[in-house]
């Protein structure tokens, strides 16, 4: 018989088999004897009283013996099976591929930028240089932007699809088992790297195939039915199924799109700053406590607040993260953030943001480039106030609200650089005034958050994709051509790794039906 149920523990408590074992026995109402083992289903922290607790879903396994989960999936051999070409090898590409595996399909994996090894070269240089490779950068590259962006895996994703599955198939590649239990699942921009190559190494094994510094240039389509892409190192390969998923940044796929005179739409996306505090101010703030205690990791938050009807909200909160620069040509700043597996670096970051719609930008309704021409002036205002290099024009928080240019920066974990800006000239108006009621009303509900010794660092503006890419949804293909299936993110349709991966699934689910 098995049971499940919840259970409370203090943090020293929480990795405590035989404490588990009593509290469940105690909650029960049974000898500890008959209770055979356990398997903990979820588990959060409470920080919201004085003591600090892990609230954990324990199964116990009474009267009979404790069944380990398996994590294994059954994969067929797709040599000689139907083609489906999958351009870009993100969370959303890669599961499209795995997914075919599972369904005996072949996938045929065209990445435009390098394996995951090879693409360090190109980010030292742009942490080391200001230098960027705009086909292998922080967004492109095998595991897309997420694999050197942290591998945050919290989604509200789960009526998409089967968030578990997900997890479940990181676990098989190395992930730790902890991402199966824990409400906001974190794998470390350190690890996903291996874990990446394990499932190239499975896709390749069952017969899928991958080709990198290979490009897409253009995607053959006669009578409205897709036949195949034409590639810049791997010759025209031939498909009736394609699937776009490019991410949020391949602006060359919209070109190419809109030269074709298919549908495109205009998106609203979110634009703003990521803001860095000193680890150790968010940890005083969110566990009541003047020095965390070790057996609680590196705290986070999340923050919004209406200011005149405009929402102003956390995004990305990365504990013991870095800011990186995630530009992917060389006249533009981009941030976001990032964490290792331990989160063990001084600073906290978020990327605080405000929603652009399309009535904000003159000519949105009307033309689906107007929202992307409006995000590329911002991120190119950026690198010229810049002034080269990468260097990112930044502010100390009270400065900015009060509208006065910091005399200094605060020390910052962002590697090309920052320089004291004032971020009204960066900033449209009503994102920068949506900022500046924002703050103040942060700090009140988190202490410690509103003050000098945080740094904004502009500027946060590829939280999605401005362009959607219609489809059908039913069928999933683009309503103009058959076999076309417009993918996760740079399509408009995820926001995160577990959702682009859920959505690169449902897609060969939708190919196979």
């Amino acid at each position: 018989m098995q049971k499940e149920i919840e259970i409370a523990l203090i943090p020293a408590e929480v990795q405590d088999e035989q404490r588990i074992l009593s509290e469940g026995a105690k909650k029960l109402r049974i000898p500890e004897k008959r209770i055979q083992g356990f398997h903990v289903r979820k588990r959060s922290i409470d920080a919201r009283g004085r003591q600090v607790l892990f609230r954990m879903r324990v199964v116990y396994f009474i009267d009979e013996p404790a069944a380990a989960p398996v994590y294994a999936t059954k994969l067929r051999s797709v040599q000689d099976a139907e083609p489906v070409i999958i351009i870009g090898a993100g969370p959303a590409g890669l599961f499209a591929a795995y997914r075919c595996l599972e369904l005996g399909l072949k996938p045929i994996v065209v990445e435009r930028g390098k394996q995951v090894k090879d693409r360090r070269r190109d980010l030292a240089k742009i942490n080391r240089e200001g230098l960027v490779n705009p086909e292998s950068n922080y967004c492109f590259g095998e595991g897309g932007a997420g694999t050197y962006s942290d591998g945050k895996l919290y989604t509200r994703s789960n009526k998409r699809g089967d968030v578990q599955q997900v997890l479940s198939i990181f676990v098989e590649h190395g992930a730790p088992e902890d991402i199966m239990v824990d409400a906001r699942p974190h794998i470390g921009t350190n690890k996903l790297p291996h874990i990446i190559e394990s499932i190239r190494e499975r896709i390749l094994e069952f017969g899928g195939e991958v080709h990198f510094d290979c490009k897409v240039t253009d995607i053959i389509e006669q009578f409205g039915q897709v036949q195949g892409v034409h590639t810049t190192t791997a010759g025209t390969l031939h498909a009736k199924h394609v699937v776009v998923a490019t991410g949020h940044s391949a602006r060359d796929i919209f070109e190419l799109f809109r030269s074709k005179g298919w549908l495109l739409e205009a998106k609203p996306f979110a634009l703003g700053v990521r803001i860095e505090h000193p680890q150790e101010v968010i940890d005083q703030a969110q566990y009541h406590c003047s020095v965390r205690p070790e057996n609680l990791p590196p705290a986070y938050y999340s923050l919004v607040e209406q200011v005149d009807g405009r929402g102003v909200f956390s995004f990305c909160m990365c504990p013991g993260g870095i800011i990186a620069p995630c530009a992917t040509d060389a006249d533009e700043i981009v941030v976001n953030g990032w964490s290792p597996s331990k989160r063990n670096n001084p600073h906290a970051n978020s990327g605080t943001v405000i929603q652009i719609n399309l009535e904000d930008v003159v000519g949105a309704d009307q033309d689906p480039f107007a929202l992307l021409a409006f995000q590329r002036q911002i991120e190119q205002r950026a690198f010229t106030l810049g002034g080269g290099q990468l260097v990112a024009p930044a502010q100390r928080m009270v400065d900015f609200v009060e509208n006065r240019v910091s005399m200094d920066l605060p020390e910052n974990s962002y590697k090309p650089g920052t320089r004291s800006v004032d971020l009204r000239e960066v900033l449209p108006n009503f994102v920068h005034e949506a900022l500046r009621g924002a703050l103040p009303i942060f700090g009140k509900k988190m202490k410690g958050y509103y003050s000098n010794e945080a740094i904004l660092v502009g500027v946060e503006s590829r939280t999605s994709s401005p362009i959607r890419i219609p489809r059908d949804k039913d069928t999933l293909q683009h309503p103009q051509v058959a076999g076309l299936y417009p993918c996760a993110e740079g399509a408009g349709y995820a926001g995160g790794i577990v959702s682009a991966a859920i959505d690169g699934m449902n897609c060969i689910d939708a190919i196979k039906r």
